[in-house]
């Protein structure tokens, strides 16, 4: 008889890892049954989408500004067909 896969098909797979959380707030945590390794990794996620955010504006600040000042200085290329 076979063994079940650890993780669903399509599914990443996990690693251990230590975190230190605060005591109060891990057992707060638990009373409210909220599943602590499943927060810390969704709030990991969100803070990794916001620095790789935050580094695409950084990387791509020049080429941002150079447009707005075209549209600034040139208006939208298109602005003259607009019906709103």
């Amino acid at each position: 008889m076979g063994s079940l896969p650890k993780n669903p098909p399509g599914a990443r797979p996990k690693r251990a890892t230590n975190v230190s959380l605060s005591e109060a707030l891990i057992d707060e945590a638990r009373q409210l049954g909220i599943n602590v390794s499943q927060a810390c990794e969704r709030g990991l996620a969100e803070e990794v989408l916001r620095i790789r955010r935050q580094r695409w504006l950084e990387e791509n600040r020049e080429a941002i500004d150079a447009y707005n000042a075209r549209i600034a200085r040139d208006g939208l290329t298109l602005a003259a067909y607009r019906r709103f």
